[in-house]
C-alpha cells in the first residue's frame, strides 16, 4: 500500500519527506517537467540561448517553440528582449513569428514594445518588399497601445499612397484600428479624408477595404463618415464588378445605405451593378443584392418596373432554398421579412416551401411560417391541405405550429375562415391532447377576430375539457366559457370544475379564472353567487400572488359597491384582432429590410435591440467586476498586496483547521512564506469546508492608535469555518513600526454566542517597516456569553496585545459561523413544530434570486453552510423547501423557502423561539443564496 503521509513540522509547514512523497518523481523528459518550477526556468533559459544563436534556423525553431508555448497559455513574456532582437533579419518567416509574439505581449511589456518601434518603421519603409511593408504596418496597428500611435502616423500615411495595392489595402484596415485606439488623432491627422479619397482607388480590393473601414468607423462612433452621394456610388459600382465576393458584400451593404433622391437614379444603380449579382454563387452576395433592390424599390415610381424586379428576385431566392439546411434557415428568416413587404415575389412558389420528410425541425417551422405569409384566397386550400397533413406528424412542435398556422390563416383571410374552422374541428375530433389544446388557443383568437359568428362550435369545444392540462389551453377555454357564459347552459358547472384546483393552477390560469367568474356573475348572478364568492375569497385570502390578490380585491369592491361600473369594466367591448396581428409593424419591417443578410434579419429584432441587450449583459458583468474590485480595494487595500492575494479564499483556515482526529485544539500560525499544501490537508480531513461568504476585511489601520497612543499595526480579519464544523478567526497582520513586533496575545469581549479563543494567538515576531504574518486562531462557542440577544450586524470585539501597545478592533461575521454541523430537524418533528407555530409568529420576506437556480442547487448550497432540508414539496407554481438550522447555543430556526417555477421570485418564511435570530437568519439566507429581498431582509 502507499506509505503514510509524513508529519508536518511545528510551524505548520510540511516536512521534506512529506513533500518528496507527495511530488511525482518524473524526469525532465517526462510530462512532469511542465509542473516543475526548476524545469520551467531551465526551459526559458534554453529558449534564450537558442534565440541568441547565430544560426537563423536555430532562431526560427526557437521562435516556433516560444509561439507554441504562448499559444497554450505559458508565460514567456520574459523573453521579450530576446525575441525583439530577432527582428534584425531579412527572413520573412522570422519576422512574422516575431511580430506575432510582439502583438501578444505588447500590453504586458509596453516599454519594450516601444523599443522595437525602430525596426517596425524600418520595415515599413522597405523599398524592395511590399509584403514586409504591409506586415509592419499591420503589426503596428494590432499593437493596441496609446504610446504606439504617434509612431504609426507617418508610416501609415506613406502606406496609404504606396504603389503596391496590397500595402494600400492593409493600410485602410489599419486606419480603422487606429481610430478605435484614438479617434481624435485620426480625425485631426486627416485619415478620414484619406479613406474617402481611397474610394476612387484603381484597385477594387482597396476600394472595398476603404468602404469596410469607413463603415466600421461610422458604426463605432455613431457618425456618418461614409457620406454617400451619386459621385461616391459611381466610384463603387466599377469596383463591384471586379473585387472578391466578400468585397462585393461590403460594397453592396454600403450601397444599401444610400437613399436615392429619384426613381431614375435608383433604376440606374440597380441596372449598372446590383441586379447582375443575383446570379452569384455566394449566398451572402445574393442576399445583399436583394437587400439593395428591396430598399430601392420603395423609390421606384413605375409599378411595371417594381413587378419586373420582383420577378427577377424570385429565381435566386428559390435557388437558395435548395442549399444546406443551415443556409435554408437563414434564407427563410430573410424571406419571411421580404414577403411581408413584397408578397408578390414568391406567391407563385408555394411548392418550394412544402416540408420534406428529411427537413430539420427548425426548417419545417420556418417553412410553415412563410406559407402563412404567402397564403391568399387562391392558395389557401393547397396550404390548408399541407397543414392538415403536418398536424398528423410525430413531431409535436411541428404539429402545434401547423395548428397555429391554420388559425392565423383564418384570421388573415376572412373568406377562408369557415374552411379553416372546419379544419380545426376535424383536428379537435381526433382527441389528440396537444392538438386539441393548440386548437382551443387559436379558436379563442378566431372568436375575437369574428365576434358572434362561429359560437356554434362551442359545444364541440366543451366536450374536450378532460384533455386540458396545459396552462395556455386552460386559460383559452376559461376565457371562452366566461365570454359566452350566457349562451352555455352549464357554464357554472364548467367553471366550478376549473375552480376545484384553483390554488394549484399557474398564475395566467388563475387570473383568467377570476375574470371569467366575475363575467359569469354579471351575466348569471343568481346561479353563480356561491362560485364567485368562493373564488374571490380564495384569491384574496389564500393566494400569495400579489397580482391575483389585487385584482380579486378590485373585482370584489366593484361588485359590492359599484355593480354598474363592474359591467362597464369587465364586459366592455374589446377591439377585434386585426388581420395583420401576426405581421411585423411597418416601421420595424422597413428597418429590418434595410438590415437583411445580418443577425438582425435572423432574430427579427432591430440592431440596437440586439446590441443593447449585449451591452446590458456586459455592463452588468462590468458592474459586478467593478463592485468586486471596489470591495477588494476597500477591504484589502490597506493590507499589503501579498496579504490580499492570500486572504480572498480563506485558504489558510481551510488548509490548517483540524479534523476529529487531530491531537489538540492548539492554534497554528505561519509567516507569509509558510503555506500548507491544499491537497494533503484535503485528503487527510475529508470534505472541504464551505467557502467563506465574506472575505477578509481590514479591521485596523496602521494609523489607528492603540490603548497608549502607539500606532503601526495593520490588521485584516475574517471569521471562517473549517473542516468538521470548526470555527476560527483568520488574521493577517502588518508591522509598520520602526521596531519588531512580538509578544502576541488576544482577548475577546463577551458576545451573544460566547465565542472565545480556544488557544493562544501564535504569531511569530514580525519584522519592522512592512513585515507581515498570518495566523489562524481556533474559537469555541458558549464560553464568553454576554446574556444579551444578538443584533444585526453580528460583531466580535477583539483586543490584541503586542510589545508595542494594546490594539482594539471589531470584525463582523454572518450567522453561519455559529450554526451547528448536523443540526437539522427530522421531517416528522419539523412538521409537528411548524404546524403548531402561529401564523403571526412567522416572519415573511419576498424577493428575487439574482439568477435562475434549481431546488437541488439551493439544497446543496445551504447544506454547505449547516442549513438542512427537512422536506421538499412541489406545487404547480412553486417549489417549497422546508429547512432548519441549529445555533451553537441550541436554538432551532425553522424556515419555508418557496421558489417560483416560472420566474426568479422567492418567499422566505421563518420562525424561532428567539425572535432576534429571525432577521439574522434572513440576512444570512440573502447573502448565501444572493436573494434581493423587498425592503431588505425581514421586509
Amino acid at each position: 500500500g502507499p506509505p503514510p503521509p509524513a508529519a508536518a513540522s511545528e510551524q505548520g509547514r510540511p516536512s521534506a519527506a512529506a513533500m518528496s512523497s507527495a511530488s511525482p518523481r518524473t524526469g525532465r523528459s517526462g510530462p512532469g517537467r511542465f509542473f516543475d518550477a526548476a524545469g520551467k526556468r531551465g526551459e526559458i533559459q534554453e529558449f534564450k540561448e537558442e534565440l541568441n544563436h547565430a544560426s537563423k534556423e536555430k532562431k526560427k525553431e526557437a521562435l516556433k517553440k516560444v509561439i507554441q508555448a504562448m499559444t497554450v497559455g505559458s508565460d514567456v513574456s520574459s523573453l521579450f528582449p530576446d525575441v525583439v532582437n530577432c527582428m534584425q533579419t531579412n527572413s520573412m518567416d522570422l519576422k512574422k513569428l516575431v511580430y506575432l509574439y510582439v502583438i501578444n505581449y505588447a500590453k504586458a511589456q509596453p516599454d519594450l514594445a516601444i523599443l522595437a518601434i525602430h525596426s517596425f518603421r524600418k520595415d515599413a519603409n522597405d523599398v524592395h518588399n511590399p509584403l514586409l511593408r504591409a506586415l509592419a504596418v499591420r503589426t503596428m496597428g494590432c499593437i493596441r497601445l496609446e504610446q504606439m500611435t504617434e509612431y504609426l502616423l507617418e508610416p501609415l500615411r506613406r502606406c496609404c499612397k504606396d504603389q503596391d495595392a496590397y500595402v494600400r489595402k492593409t493600410a485602410t484596415i489599419c486606419i480603422a484600428k487606429l481610430f478605435d485606439i484614438n479617434r481624435e488623432l485620426v480625425e485631426d491627422q486627416g485619415f478620414i479624408d484619406i479613406l474617402r479619397d481611397m474610394l476612387g482607388d484603381s484597385n477594387p480590393m482597396v476600394v472595398a477595404n476603404a468602404v469596410a473601414s469607413l463603415c466600421e468607423i461610422s458604426t463605432s462612433s455613431r457618425k456618418n463618415y461614409l457620406q454617400l452621394s451619386e459621385d461616391v456610388i459611381a466610384k463603387l459600382l466599377p469596383a463591384l464588378n471586379e473585387c472578391s465576393e466578400w468585397g462585393q458584400v461590403f460594397l453592396l451593404d454600403a450601397i444599401a445605405m444610400f437613399d436615392p433622391p429619384s426613381s431614375r437614379i435608383a433604376e440606374t444603380i440597380l441596372e449598372r451593378g446590383v441586379m447582375v449579382r443575383l446570379s452569384h454563387a455566394n449566398s451572402a452576395v445574393v442576399l445583399s443584392a436583394i437587400k439593395v433592390m428591396m430598399k430601392f424599390m420603395d423609390r421606384i415610381s413605375s409599378p411595371e418596373l417594381v413587378r419586373a424586379l420582383s420577378k427577377k428576385m424570385t429565381p435566386p431566392l428559390v435557388t437558395l432554398l435548395s442549399a444546406e439546411p443551415e443556409i435554408q434557415y437563414v434564407v427563410m428568416r430573410n424571406i419571411n421579412l421580404i414577403v411581408q413587404k413584397q408578397p408578390q415575389i414568391l406567391q407563385g412558389e408555394i411548392r418550394m416551401f412544402v416540408c420534406k420528410y428529411n427537413d430539420p425541425l427548425y426548417v419545417k417551422l420556418e417553412k410553415i411560417s412563410v406559407m402563412v405569409q404567402l397564403a391568399t384566397e387562391k392558395t389557401v386550400d393547397q396550404i390548408l391541405s399541407e397543414f392538415r397533413e403536418y398536424a398528423s406528424e410525430v413531431d409535436i412542435e411541428c404539429v402545434r405550429r401547423s395548428v397555429r398556422a391554420i388559425g392565423q390563416c383564418a384570421i388573415k383571410l376572412s373568406r377562408a375562415t369557415e374552411r379553416c374552422v372546419d379544419a380545426l374541428l376535424e383536428l379537435i375530433r381526433t382527441k389528440v391532447s396537444y392538438v386539441v389544446q393548440e386548437a382551443l388557443v387559436v379558436i379563442r383568437d378566431i372568436f375575437r377576430r369574428y365576434p358572434g359568428k362561429y359560437e356554434t362550435i362551442i359545444s364541440d369545444l366543451c366536450e374536450n375539457l378532460e384533455n386540458l392540462d396545459e396552462p395556455e389551453a386552460k386559460a383559452a377555454m376559461i376565457w371562452i366559457i366566461g365570454e359566452y357564459a350566457d349562451r352555455i347552459d352549464n357554464s357554472v358547472e364548467l367553471l366550478e370544475g376549473f375552480a376545484e384546483n384553483f390554488l394549484d393552477e399557474p398564475p395566467n390560469v388563475q387570473l383568467q379564472m377570476l375574470t371569467a367568474t366575475v363575467k359569469l356573475c354579471l351575466k348569471r348572478p343568481q346561479a353563480s353567487r356561491d362560485l364567485v364568492t368562493r373564488v374571490l375569497k380564495t384569491a384574496t385570502d389564500e393566494s400569495n400572488n400579489p397580482d391575483l390578490r389585487d385584482r380579486g380585491y378590485m373585482y370584489w369592491r366593484m361588485l359590492h359597491k359599484y355593480p354598474e361600473m363592474a359591467k362597464r369594466v369587465v364586459l366592455s367591448e374589446r377591439p377585434t384582432i386585426s388581420e395583420d396581428t401576426f405581421a411585423t409593424q411597418p416601421r420595424v419591417l422597413d428597418r429590418l429590410i434595410s438590415n437583411l443578410c445580418t443577425l438582425s434579419s435572423v432574430y427579427h429584432e432591430l440592431p440596437e435591440e440586439i446590441l443593447s441587450a449585449d451591452r446590458k449583459n456586459s455592463l452588468h458583468r462590468g458592474n459586478e467586476d467593478t463592485e468586486d474590485d471596489e470591495d477588494e480595494r476597500e477591504n484589502i487595500a490597506r493590507v499589503q498586496n501579498e496579504m490580499r492575494a492570500r486572504s480572498q479564499a480563506g485558504a489558510r483556515y481551510v488548509e490548517e483547521s483540524g479534523s476529529e482526529d487531530s491531537d489538540g485544539g492548539g492554534s497554528r500560525s505561519s509567516s507569509s512564506s509558510g503555506a500548507t499544501p491544499r491537497g494533503a490537508a484535503g485528503a487527510a480531513n475529508g470534505a472541504a469546508p464551505p467557502p467563506p461568504l465574506r472575505g477578509m476585511v481590514a479591521v485596523l489601520s496602521e494609523n489607528d492608535p492603540g490603548q497608549n497612543g502607539q500606532r503601526g499595526l495593520r490588521t485584516a480579519a475574517a471569521v471562517v469555518r473549517g473542516k468538521g464544523g470548526a470555527v476560527g478567526l483568520q488574521l493577517m497582520v502588518g508591522n509598520f513600526c520602526p521596531q519588531p513586533m512580538s509578544g502576541w496575545a488576544v482577548q475577546f469581549n463577551k458576545n451573544p454566542f460566547g465565542l472565545a479563543p480556544a488557544g493562544p494567538l501564535q504569531l511569530p515576531e514580525v519584522a519592522p517597516n512592512g513585515g507581515t504574518a498570518q495566523a489562524l486562531l481556533p474559537m469555541q462557542p458558549n464560553q464568553l456569553l454576554s446574556g444579551t440577544a444578538p443584533a444585526m450586524p453580528l460583531v466580535l470585539e477583539v483586543a490584541v496585545k503586542t510589545n508595542v501597545d494594546v490594539f482594539y478592533w471589531r470584525v463582523s461575521y454572518d450567522l453561519s459561523a455559529v450554526l451547528a454541523a448536523g443540526g437539522g430537524v427530522p421531517k416528522e418533528a419539523f412538521q409537528q413544530t411548524w404546524t403548531q407555530i402561529p401564523q403571526e409568529s412567522k416572519a415573511r420576506s419576498m424577493g428575487q434570486f439574482s439568477q435562475k437556480v434549481s431546488p437541488e442547487m439551493v439544497v446543496q448550497r445551504l447544506q454547505q453552510y449547516y442549513v438542512y432540508t427537512a422536506a421538499q414539496v412541489q406545487g404547480n407554481d412553486a417549489h417549497n423547501l422546508y429547512l432548519s438550522a441549529t445555533t451553537s447555543n441550541q436554538l432551532v430556526i425553522y424556515c419555508e423557502l418557496s421558489m417560483q417555477k416560472s420566474g426568479l421570485g422567492v418567499m422566505l418564511t421563518c420562525a424561532c423561539k428567539a425572535p432576534p435570530l429571525v432577521p439574522l437568519f434572513q440576512s444570512f439566507i440573502s447573502e448565501c443564496l444572493r436573494i434581493r429581498f423587498q425592503g431588505g431582509p425581514g421586509a
